[in-house]
Formats: structure tokens, C-alpha cells, sequence
């Protein structure tokens, strides 16, 4: 089980740097809301270790059978390592490649804020957004929650890998 998990773990890790720079690179001239898509779509592809992961130990290493809380322990630690990635690569976009991202986003934002929203919500809103970036700019902070987002991403596709993969030894 520590083969697996060390071996998915550091392909989700990788796997989860690579495609935040490759979304990142092939993505700069994008739109906000099509980044976010395309972040959303890395993350997903980072974490389909967790079900090759867990499919994996189940048909190579436990002789076809894997029960659900070892399929959702291996499944929880691989998405930790993605997390963990995920958190460390955005700490340093935020540091090093575009300190500016909080306030584009809040631009970005209250932009789409401004054209849907009545004006007086809108001064509402827009003071609420304001707060929140003051409290939430901090790019450890920005890394911590991408870091909580994965995982919790994680979480959910390891309890649903784990129900579907899940199965019992085979007596004869």
C-alpha cells in the first residue's frame, strides 16, 4: 500500500505542478472565467491518480481485492500530495510570477459584480469583495486555500473511487 501511494502521490504531485504551469503558459491571454475552467480542468486530471491509484493496488498489488477503507486511505493520502502541490506552485505564482492576480481578480470581478448586479447591491457587494481581498491577499493564504480546494476536491473523488473500486477477496 506505501508503493502505491508513494508512487500515485508523487505522479499526482508532478502531474499537478506540470499542468499548472503548462494551464498557466498556454492560458496567460485567456479570460479569467476560462482560466478558472482550465484550473478546474487541471485539478481533476491531477487527481484521476487517486482512482488509478486505488485501481491499481486493487488489480496489482492485493490480489483484485481492496476494501473501502484502504481504497479511501490510499485515495485521501494521493490527493494530499496533489494538494500539497497545488498549494506550493500557487504560493509561487503568487509571490514570484503575478503578485499583481489579487487585484486583477478584484477588477476582473467587480467588473462582472458591476454589469449584473443593481447599483445599489452592487456597492454592497463591492465593499464585501474589497474586505475579503484585504483579509484574504496574502499569498501563503491564497496557497493554503488552492491547498484546502484540492483536497476537498480530492476527498470527494476518493470516497467515489472508493465505493466504485472497492471489493471483497474472492473465496474459493
Amino acid at each position: 500500500m506505501k508503493n502505491t501511494i508513494k508512487k500515485f502521490g508523487v505522479y499526482a504531485f508532478f502531474t499537478s505542478a506540470v499542468v499548472f504551469f503548462l494551464m498557466l503558459f498556454l492560458g496567460k491571454n485567456l479570460d479569467f472565467g476560462i482560466q478558472e475552467v482550465l484550473g478546474y480542468i487541471s485539478i481533476f486530471v491531477s487527481l484521476s491518480f487517486v482512482f488509478l491509484g486505488i485501481k491499481y493496488f486493487r488489480d496489482k498489488e492485493n490480489n483484485g481485492s481492496v476494501s473501502f477503507g484502504k481504497a479511501l486511505i490510499i485515495g485521501l493520502t494521493i490527493s494530499l500530495f496533489a494538494a500539497l502541490a497545488f498549494g506550493i506552485v500557487d504560493t509561487f505564482y503568487l509571490i514570484n510570477i503575478n503578485p499583481d492576480f489579487p487585484q486583477q481578480y478584484l477588477e476582473y470581478s467587480l467588473s462582472n459584480m458591476k454589469e449584473t448586479l443593481p447599483a445599489n447591491e452592487f456597492e454592497i457587494e463591492k465593499e464585501k469583495l474589497i474586505n475579503d481581498m484585504k483579509k484574504y491577499g496574502n499569498p501563503y493564504f491564497g496557497g493554503l486555500i488552492m491547498f484546502i480546494t484540492v483536497f476537498m476536491i480530492g476527498s470527494i473523488i476518493s470516497l467515489l473511487s472508493s465505493i466504485i473500486l472497492q471489493r471483497k477477496p474472492k473465496h474459493i
